[in-house]
């Protein structure tokens, strides 16, 4: 099924993203990530990046554009804005803003993140930050949405800690999104009717 803006529009407002109690605020490190959509060929996609072994947290792994929500930003979607123009360099007037996804909270390190939803030109110029990012990719949505390419499985931290129920999606072209990055795809898909 091809979604077209209005209709992604329509799905993510009809959600009514659920926000994280304000007491969190203290409690947890905020952030926002960007889960931005384009089109290529034909196809919606989710752009993702791979993070460096140089950043402070998350080391090699691949995620969303993001990061901590700052003092001086006007909230989540403009942390996601600035993360994104930071990290891979699309400035935020090329961004279109379609909507918010539930926060969600992550276990192992303590922060809770905001997803924005954002519609990104394609082809686009990108000034990749290579202290920070290693790599940036797209998969297509309908790849995602089949659920023969995601699992669950649990995840044993260094510290001995088990985590059980970690979503994994199986490689496609040599990257594997799991943890919060897969939780946000999968809530995303259900938004949008596609899982």
């Amino acid at each position: 099924m091809f979604l077209t803006e209005k209709k992604i529009i329509q799905l993510l407002q009809n959600h009514a993203a659920k926000r994280a109690p304000v007491e969190w605020d203290s409690a947890f490190r905020m952030a926002a990530v960007l889960t931005p959509l384009l089109i290529e060929n034909g196809k919606c996609h989710l752009l993702f990046t791979r993070r460096t072994e140089m950043v402070n947290s998350h080391k090699g792994q691949v995620s969303f554009p993001g990061g901590l929500i700052e003092p001086q930003d006007n909230g989540p979607i403009a942390t996601a804005l600035r993360e994104t123009y930071e990290e891979i360099g699309i400035p935020p007037e090329k961004i279109k803003i379609l909507g918010q996804l539930d926060d969600v909270y992550t276990a192992s390190t303590g922060f809770v993140i905001t997803p924005i939803v954002g519609r990104i030109p394609w082809p686009v110029q990108l000034k990749i930050s290579a202290d920070e990012v290693s790599r940036v990719f797209t998969i297509p949505l309908s790849w995602l949405a089949n659920p023969d390419h995601l699992e669950e499985r649990s995840m044993i931290l260094p510290d001995g800690r088990v985590i059980p129920d970690v979503l994994y999606y199986k490689p496609y072209n040599g990257e594997e999104v799991w943890g919060i990055t897969a939780r946000i795809t999968l809530k995303l898909l259900q938004v949008l009717e596609l899982a």
